[in-house]
């Protein structure tokens, strides 16, 4: 089957898992199996965009790693701020545009403004749009939205009767991009891990055994395959969808 003859899913998600493991296994450090999980974010952000994919979300850093080892909490920014450093030029030439979702007020200042820098010199790329998570939770991102709208109410902005899913939505992280069609999760487990809760209401699911250094474009094609194999009903019976 032709790419050209494949449904490609507008917004994919993934969650990047497996670094560590892969690591262990090749008897290195988990810091290694993160560097190699940089090379895999390149060559996907590379395929996605080939794809004609729209958005792409990259689960790198949840609100609960941080009770991670220090040394690899400190080893994750560094890394953070290297990809910052560089790849956002390259991103920029190939016209994607790059943001960060999550609760950015624990990073050190210097961190803020190098996402914030990075965020600005892309802005108004008309390409593919990368959305890193970090310090991000599914809870935490419901919660942030809910809070604001509490905020209008209490200072008679908008009534109670105004908040309804589309509005909460419209402050959710990722509002303004494509519906979700896509989660991937590497590394074999089977959950979502507090990411994207809201968005992920209706997506596909994918789960691989495939750690994330090994995630490559043969096994991003197997998922984007995969997709366009499943029914989706939103809710409708399945002849419904057949008579559209």
């Amino acid at each position: 089957m032709s790419k050209s003859e494949i449904n490609i899913p507008e917004h994919v998600a993934i969650i990047m898992d497996g670094n560590g493991r892969w690591a262990n296994l090749q008897g290195k450090t988990r810091v290694t199996g993160h560097k190699a999980g940089v090379e895999t974010v390149r060559s996907t952000v590379t395929t996605a965009a080939k794809l004609g994919v729209k958005a792409l979300t990259l689960f790198a850093f949840s609100s609960e790693n941080w009770r991670r080892p220090e040394k690899e909490v400190t080893v994750l920014m560094d890394l953070f701020m290297f990809v910052l450093t560089r790849e956002v030029k390259r991103l920029h030439k190939n016209n994607i545009r790059f943001q960060v979702i999550g609760d950015l007020s624990r990073f050190s200042e210097k961190l803020q403004k190098n996402i914030h820098a990075a965020e600005q010199l892309t802005l108004q790329n008309s390409g593919m749009v990368l959305s890193i998570a970090a310090n991000y939770g599914g809870r935490w991102d419901i919660t942030y939205a809910a809070r604001q709208l509490a905020e209008k109410v209490a200072n008679d902005e908008i009534t109670v009767a105004d908040i309804t899913e589309s509005t909460l939505n419209d402050y959710t992280s990722l509002a303004d991009l494509p519906e979700l069609d896509l989660l991937i999760r590497t590394g074999g487990d089977l959950r979502i891990s507090n990411f994207l809760l809201w968005q992920a209401a209706y997506a596909e699911f994918y789960f691989t055994d495939a750690l994330w250094p090994d995630f490559n474009e043969q096994q991003f094609m197997k998922a984007i395959e995969v997709f366009d194999q499943r029914e989706r009903r939103f809710g409708q019976t399945g002849e419904q969808v057949t008579k559209k």
